[in-house]
């Protein structure tokens, strides 16, 4: 079992265009988000492994859309003073320090990094809210070139503003699909829950982008194993452990720092399930939590697949939509699945996912169990919407067996997913929203 920090905090979490969720508009086809989440894994795994620059020089795919990553939206602030605040769903209207905020969650990143001025248009991206204003914050510094922390960005530095390390300290931040952020790196007083802040919170005001990016988010918070992430800052007070539920699509989840959520932040009931963090060969990016997939289990049943088909681990990534097995594994997994499913109409894939179900006018799915069994024991059954996705199978073959790779927020549903990175172990616990 796992203990919540005595002075853990929450916020809510949120889906992209889901009904709770502070996201407008529709959201972008399925083959789409399939395209981007491969793009974007693709990227991950080399990043791990080392095959490209940690940020300066990512593959670039010829893909061209928004990213779909899951909102935060709570109680969080950056600055104080005169007016120079930027909080999350801190919709308070009597206060006009407040300015509403949306951010989007990556465990496969480390800089925390928002949209302040001056940002114009297109330099910078429009977006729901309003800007945070680094002037008008009473105890907002940018970091100077030089110093400790400007050393801390590591690969994500970009220069000094002026010549001879007299300046601030430049940031940027490139993706795997093209797209940048670059800025000042600068700190501030960060405002999780009204009862909790932080001095000196260290993050990347960005005051240009190139590519697309969600006019509902106004950056990124980065919970990424790296020194510059939010877990890495506040892991004195918090004891280096965060967890989130990843809700379904008419819920709501949560995002807990310092733990798993207590009191009125998640439900849930039971233990942990837990498995260890793993660091193998094939990873040495400490930014990425890795842990090992022993086996799947399907209507009860033990599949029939070598444990040594998952040697080179699988990322757990807030980021990435669906599960991603080696091939064997996958194949194993789709044949179980579709002789369970016999009695169900078959269509055409849709993009990488080539098991799909033609449920029109079907009035009740039965549709087996999915389970997924962990180093250490750990068997995490899978929520019913966690096993299909517009009626396919959410799950997809890697290139090649000893491959690294995904746990996918589909599968993540409803879980509470600790990251108890102080401790060495990644928990589930079921139920929890």
């Amino acid at each position: 079992a796992v203990t919540p920090s005595a002075n853990g905090t929450w916020v809510p979490l949120h889906r992209p265009y889901g009904p709770c969720s502070p996201s407008e508009g529709t959201p972008p086809p399925l083959v789409e988000m399939l395209r981007w989440d491969q793009a974007r894994t693709d990227y991950v795994r080399r990043k791990a492994t080392g095959e490209v620059d940690d940020v300066l020089h990512p593959a670039r795919p010829h893909v061209d859309m928004m990213q779909v990553d899951f909102m935060l939206r709570g109680s969080f602030g950056i600055g104080s003073g005169s007016g120079g605040q930027a909080a999350i769903d801190e919709d308070d209207e009597d206060d006009p320090m407040v300015l509403s905020q949306t951010m989007a969650i990556d465990t496969t990143e480390d800089v925390p990094w928002i949209q302040c001025l001056p940002c114009p248009i297109p330099q910078c991206y429009p977006q729901r809210n309003a800007f945070f204003d680094p002037r008008r914050s009473s105890t907002g510094a940018p970091v100077r070139c030089g110093s400790r922390a400007c050393r801390t960005l590591g690969g994500y530095a970009n220069g000094c503003s002026k010549p001879n390390s007299t300046g601030d300290c430049l940031y940027r931040i490139e993706y795997s699909d093209h797209r940048l952020t670059l800025g000042t790196y600068m700190t501030d007083t960060l405002t999780i829950s009204p009862s909790t802040t932080f001095l000196n919170f260290r993050f990347g005001c960005s005051h240009a982008v190139r590519g697309k990016f969600s006019a509902q988010a106004s950056g990124t918070m980065s919970l990424g194993g790296g020194p510059q992430s939010l877990l890495s800052q506040t892991a004195r007070a918090y004891g280096n452990a965060f967890s989130y539920c990843v809700p379904a699509p008419s819920a709501a989840g949560f995002l807990s720092i310092g733990g798993p959520a207590d009191g009125d932040g998640g439900g849930g009931s039971g233990t942990f399930a837990t498995t260890p963090l793993v660091r193998n060969a094939n990873v040495i990016n400490p930014t990425i939590y890795v842990v090992r997939l022993e086996g799947i289990e399907v209507a009860g049943r033990r599949l029939n697949v070598p444990p040594v088909v998952f040697s080179g681990g699988t990322v757990m990534d807030s980021s990435a939509i669906i599960t991603q097995l080696p091939p064997t594994a996958y194949r194993a997994l789709r044949l179980a699945f579709r002789n369970a499913m016999g009695a169900y109409k078959t269509r055409a894939p849709t993009g990488n996912l080539d098991t799909c179900f033609d449920f029109v006018g079907v009035t009740n799915v039965t549709v087996p169990a999915v389970s997924l069994v962990f180093d250490g024991g750990a068997v995490i059954e899978l929520d019913l919407l966690a096993v299909l996705l517009d009626g396919c199978l959410a799950f997809a073959p890697v290139a090649a067996d000893f491959a690294l790779g995904f746990i996918g927020n589909v599968q993540q549903q409803t879980h509470e997913v600790l990251y108890d990175v102080a401790g060495g172990a990644v928990g589930f616990r079921r139920g929890a929203c």
